[in-house]
């Protein structure tokens, strides 16, 4: 088993206010006093902006709104769906993720350089941001809070496994855990395995079945309970 990092990159700072609780699977890493204090901290920031006129709320309401439900993790469960059931397609995605993404009319800000790395029963997966919050916006929406926590942007590339294993995903041994770093300049995507028993499933009902933390490589694509 071998562990690779791709930490070489300089980092920007994507800024939202998707501040709800920490995951409780990483909230244990942080203290009652540092989850208030960060908090407090974005609320604190966030009023001022609004209350100096560089913000309106409504318009923020709504920016926040439409990456999370509409713009963002079901763009990211198509391009997934698409690769699942056109290889030819895949092939496109894991040699140009940008180039092949926009195909599907998805692109944007925070979009412009992507790479998909493909989760196979040799290689599993998994992305992080070390230094702040570089996500790829168009295809997985707002960065969920956990991924922005020291616990996670720290441990994940110390200990992937161990951090895998508390999101629920048991790594096997002779498997290889693959850690990529996020930045400014690339953003990156895992596309999952795709789980047995979805054979005869076409693209928009693949879709359904494909969950934010699977292109981020904390969870895997489960097959659905229902027998067909």
């Amino acid at each position: 088993m071998s562990t690779s990092h791709d930490f070489d990159h300089e980092h920007d700072h994507d800024h939202d206010r998707h501040n709800a609780p920490p995951d409780p699977r990483l909230e244990h890493h942080l203290s009652p006093e540092q989850v208030h204090l960060l908090t407090e901290r974005v609320e604190k920031i966030e009023a001022l902006l609004v209350g100096k006129g560089f913000v309106d709320l409504a318009t923020l309401e709504k920016f926040a709104a439409t990456y999370e439900n509409d713009i963002g993790p079901l763009n990211g469960a198509r391009v997934v769906a698409k690769a699942w059931t056109d290889s030819a397609y895949k092939q496109r995605l894991l040699a140009n993720a940008t180039a092949a993404i926009a195909e599907l009319g998805i692109s944007g800000m925070q979009g412009e350089h992507m790479v998909v790395v493909e989760n196979t029963p040799a290689i599993h997966n998994v992305v992080v941001c070390t230094l702040c919050s570089c996500y790829p916006w168009p295809v997985l929406g707002l960065p969920p809070t956990w991924s922005k926590m020291p616990a996670y942007r720290s441990r994940v590339a110390i200990d992937p496994r161990g951090v895998l294993r508390e999101f629920g995903v048991e790594v096997p041994d002779a498997s290889e855990v693959r850690v990529w770093d996020s930045s400014a300049e690339i953003r990156y995507m895992v596309l999952p395995e795709r789980p047995p028993g979805t054979e005869h499933f076409g693209e928009e009902e693949l879709a359904t079945l494909v969950p934010r933390d699977a292109m981020i490589g904390v969870a895997k694509v489960q097959t659905p309970a229902t027998e067909r």
